[in-house]
C-alpha cells in the first residue's frame, strides 16, 4: 500500500448506483481523469509510474479518479457503462460529489469516447479537454483508414478473450515492460480483477464500433490531443484525426510506444498537459526527494548456482525473493526493482532501512545464502518506474564493497543515526567508481 493513497469515497448516480472515486492533489485547477483501463483505481495506486503521474498532476490540480460502473469498487451493470446517457449521468455525479463545476477532462484510450460525448453535449461542465492515445472511432471505413478492418473485428475479439489476463496483452499495451516480471504479475492480476474475458471483449468491441466523429466539430472547449508515436494498440493516425476535426485543437506526438498512460515517459505527458492548462512547465522537481537507498546482492551467486544446479537455484531464489519482499513490507520499504541477484529499494526513514537490511541478511543466512547490502541517504530522482541520481550510484558502489553478511553504509547514513543505538565500525576511506572524491564507509555492527 502506498502511504499517500487517496481515500476512496462514493458518489451516487442519478439511478442510485454507487460509484467509487478518489481525489488527489492540492493544485488550483480542477481536473477529472477518465481512465480507460480495466484496472480499478485502488490497484493503479500500486504502480509507481501511476503514483508519479498522480503526484505531478497534483502540483497544479485537484484530480478526481473513478471506477466506471460495474468495475472495481463501483456498483452497477458494466453493460451500462458504454458511451451514452448513463455514462454522462455517472460522470456528472462524480463531478458533483467532488465539487467540480467546470473541470478539465483528461481521458485516455477508450475513455476518450465518453469525454468527447460529454464535452459536446454538456459544454457548460467542461473547461478544457485533453485526449491521450484515444480515438473517436476504431473500425476502418472508406473515409477513415485507422483502426481494425470490419472483417477482422471478430478475430480480434476472439484473440482478446484468449489472451485476457495473460502477459500477451502487455506486449501490445506495455511493450517496454514485458521483461519486468513484477510488473507482468501486477498487470495480469489487475486485468483479471478488473473484468472477465467476455466482459472486456464486449466492451472493446462496443468501443471500437462506436462512432463519434460527427460530434467532434461541435466541441467548443480548448482541446489538447496527445498520442505516443509508436502506440501499438491505437494508431497515432486516430489521434491526428481527432485534432484535425476538433476546432482549434492542439496535436502533440509524444515519443515512445506505451499505450498505458502511466508507463514510459510520463513527465513529457504531464509537461504538455500542464503547459496547455497553465502556460508554464514546473517540471519534475517535486519528484526529487531525499530518501534512503538500499541495495542487496547475493555473494558468489554464479558459483553457488553451478554447485547446486539450475532447478535448485531457481527454488532457492524464489524463497530469497519472497523473504526480501516480506522484510521490505515489514519496514515500509518500496521495492524499485530486482537487479539480477539482488534488490533495489527505498525507505523514507534510515533506521527502517538498516533494520530491514539486517533482517534480509539474517534471512538469507537461514536459506544458506550469503548476502551483502549497501545503504546511502541522499537526493534521488524518480524516472518513470526507475530511480536516478548520484545517491543511487553511491548506494550501489557501497554495496559492491561490502563483504559477505555485511551491511555497509556511507558517512551520511551513520551521521543520520547518531543517538539511535545502532553501532557502526569504521571501514576507512574508499574511492567509489564514478563518484568524485573519497568516501568514509562504516559497517553496521549492532
Amino acid at each position: 500500500m502506498v502511504p499517500d493513497a487517496p481515500k476512496t469515497q462514493y458518489a451516487r448516480s442519478a439511478d442510485g448506483t454507487n460509484l467509487a472515486y478518489q481525489v488527489s492533489g492540492d493544485g488550483p485547477l480542477d481536473l477529472a481523469f477518465l481512465n480507460g483501463l480495466a484496472i480499478p483505481i485502488d490497484l493503479l495506486t500500486e504502480d509507481p509510474g501511476f503514483v508519479r503521474l498522480r503526484r505531478r498532476l497534483g502540483v497544479f490540480s485537484r484530480t478526481v479518479w473513478f471506477d466506471r460502473r460495474g468495475r472495481g469498487a463501483s456498483e452497477g451493470d458494466w453493460r451500462e457503462s458504454t458511451v451514452g446517457e448513463v455514462s454522462d449521468a455517472d460522470l456528472t455525479a462524480v463531478l458533483d460529489a467532488a465539487g467540480f463545476e467546470r473541470p478539465t477532462l483528461v481521458a485516455e484510450g477508450a475513455s476518450g469516447l465518453r469525454a468527447i460525448r460529454f464535452s459536446a453535449l454538456h459544454p457548460e461542465r467542461v473547461s478544457a479537454l485533453v485526449l491521450v492515445n484515444s480515438f473517436a472511432h476504431y473500425v476502418k471505413e472508406d473515409d477513415y483508414p485507422w483502426g481494425v478492418p470490419s472483417e477482422s473485428l471478430d478475430k480480434l475479439v476472439i484473440a482478446l478473450k484468449e489472451r485476457w489476463g495473460t502477459s500477451a496483452f502487455a506486449e501490445v499495451a506495455a511493450p517496454g515492460r514485458v521483461a519486468d516480471e513484477r510488473f507482468r504479475g501486477w498487470f495480469t492480476r489487475s486485468m483479471r480483477i478488473g473484468g472477465g474475458p467476455d466482459q472486456i471483449a464486449d466492451l472493446v468491441r462496443s468501443g471500437f464500433e462506436t462512432d463519434l466523429r460527427a460530434l467532434l466539430p461541435s466541441i467548443s472547449a480548448p482541446t489538447l490531443v496527445l498520442h505516443r508515436e509508436g502506440d501499438r494498440y491505437i494508431n497515432v493516425g486516430a489521434g491526428q484525426y481527432l485534432a484535425e476535426h476538433i476546432p482549434s485543437a492542439k496535436f502533440v506526438v509524444l515519443p515512445g510506444e506505451e499505450h498505458l498512460f502511466m508507463l514510459g515517459d510520463t513527465d513529457s505527458l504531464v509537461d504538455e498537459i500542464e503547459e496547455f492548462l497553465t502556460g508554464a512547465r514546473t517540471g519534475a522537481e517535486g519528484d526529487v526527494q531525499t530518501m534512503t537507498v538500499l541495495f542487496t546482492d547475493i555473494v558468489a551467486s554464479t558459483e553457488h548456482q553451478a554447485r547446486i544446479g539450475p532447478r535448485e537455484w531457481s527454488r532457492l531464489t524464489d524463497h530469497h525473493d519472497a523473504m526480501v519482499r516480506a522484510a521490505l513490507d515489514r519496514y515500509r520499504g518500496h521495492e524499485v526493482k530486482t537487479t539480477g541477484d539482488g534488490f533495489l529499494a527505498t525507505f523514507d526513514a534510515t533506521g527502517r532501512a538498516l533494520r530491514s537490511a539486517a533482517d534480509i541478511l539474517a534471512g538469507a543466512k537461514d536459506l544458506g545464502l550469503d548476502l551483502r547490502a549497501g545503504v546511502h541517504t541522499g537526493e534521488i530522482e524518480v524516472r518513470g518506474d526507475d530511480l536516478g541520481g548520484l545517491a543511487v550510484t553511491i548506494a550501489k558502489r557501497v554495496c559492491d564493497l561490502a563483504g559477505p553478511g555485511q551491511v555497509l553504509v556511507s558517512e551520511t547514513v551513520r551521521a543520520n543515526m547518531v543517538g539511535s543505538g545502532i553501532a557502526f565500525g569504521d571501514e576507512g576511506k574508499h574511492e567509489l567508481k564514478g563518484v568524485p572524491g573519497t568516501w568514509r564507509l562504516y559497517a553496521v555492527t549492532g
